[in-house]
């Protein structure tokens, strides 16, 4: 089959020919991929960064963002059947360890992440399990859902921690409204009463973020411009700063945007937050962490998906055109999320 591997970190990735993955567990699926999401992860990966988190073995093929329809199942897989249409939880999970047990299934200690320290989905076919595909509803299909899969399960599941405090006359702000951030966007307006602003480089990226729901944008230009604009909006500050950027600026101008006690939530990454310790103590202000998503997160995104209430904003490339694709990502060209179909 054919498939995007990555052979060495700094050095672009290769479509070639390699073995189709084969069922060697009684709780194995093999997906016929219908369509890949290409994310800033997926550069971050090429550059080497996850090395030292997951340390993968070189070549593998990339794709943690995936749906599609079974081909295959183990003798013990009974949640789905082939031929069923199908998105996948990004990681694979044991169902066993302490995480797994209250459902925190990005925690899972025995885990394994296709596109990350596994072989992955921008391929013709992936080897996943069955705790991690969820069935589709029949009017969706791979192409439209499949970054929903990381990108899409990330933003929601923000969101969704943070959704009981974003209640009336609350105000939460969206740093970046790209990829993930316009997911972030719809999944606010969705299931919270917030006020949502939006801050982005990008006029085309703002004027989508106005259409998904956005009560307010700000343009960033300079960060004291952003900073008066969005205090002026918020009357003091957010209670929830989304920084879905995390990286060139974004993490150091976001908790400068929240009002005391508020949070600032740390989706994108890359970059490093500095906080004088103080500042944290005397304006109670927090920083949270999130990763990916559970299940039931991504059951619910789903619903919501199937619903009309979340939809991606795609541009799709052959499985061919990967580089092209790659290519038009770093240089943000992209507006919304790519998609590979093979």
């Amino acid at each position: 089959m054919k498939a995007v591997r990555l052979h060495q970190y700094g050095e672009h990735p290769v479509i070639e020919e390699v073995a189709e993955p084969q069922i060697t567990g009684p709780w194995d699926v093999i997906v016929d991929v219908g369509a890949a999401g290409l994310c800033r992860t997926d550069l971050h990966i090429i550059e080497g960064q996850w090395d030292p988190i997951q340390h993968p073995s070189l070549p593998y093929i990339l794709g943690h963002e995936n749906a599609g329809w079974v081909r295959e199942v183990g003798s013990a897989v009974h949640n789905v059947k082939v031929g069923d249409t199908v998105i996948m939880h990004p990681l694979t999970s044991c169902g066993l360890c302490p995480a797994c047990r209250i459902g925190q299934d990005s925690h899972c200690e025995n885990a394994t992440f296709p596109g990350i320290n596994v072989d992955g989905g921008m391929a013709q076919q992936l080897l996943t399990n069955a705790r991690a595909v969820v069935k589709l509803d029949e009017g969706l299909r791979p192409q439209d859902v499949a970054a929903l899969a990381d990108a899409g399960l990330t933003a929601y599941h923000a969101v969704r921690k943070a959704a009981d405090v974003l209640f009336p006359g609350t105000h939460a702000v969206v740093v970046g409204a790209g990829g993930l951030g316009h997911i972030g966007i719809q999944a606010l307006a969705a299931i919270t009463s917030a006020t949502i602003t939006v801050v982005d480089r990008s006029e085309g990226a703002l004027e989508l973020a106005r259409t998904l729901g956005a009560h307010h944008t700000v343009l960033a230009t300079d960060d004291a411009t952003v900073e008066k604009h969005v205090l002026d909006i918020t009357n003091g500050g957010a209670n929830v700063v989304f920084d879905f950027v995390g990286e060139r600026g974004a993490e150091l101008l976001a908790p400068r945007l929240l009002r005391n006690r508020g949070s600032h939530y740390v989706i994108g990454y890359g970059g490093a937050v500095s906080l004088p310790t103080i500042d944290i103590i005397s304006r109670e202000i927090n920083v949270i962490g999130n990763l990916v998503g559970t299940y039931n997160d991504l059951v619910e995104l789903m619903t919501l998906t199937a619903q009309g209430r979340v939809t991606l904003h795609t541009a799709v490339y052959p499985m061919d055109a990967a580089l092209d694709a790659i290519a038009d990502l770093d240089a943000g060209r992209l507006i919304g999320r790519g998609i590979l179909v093979p």
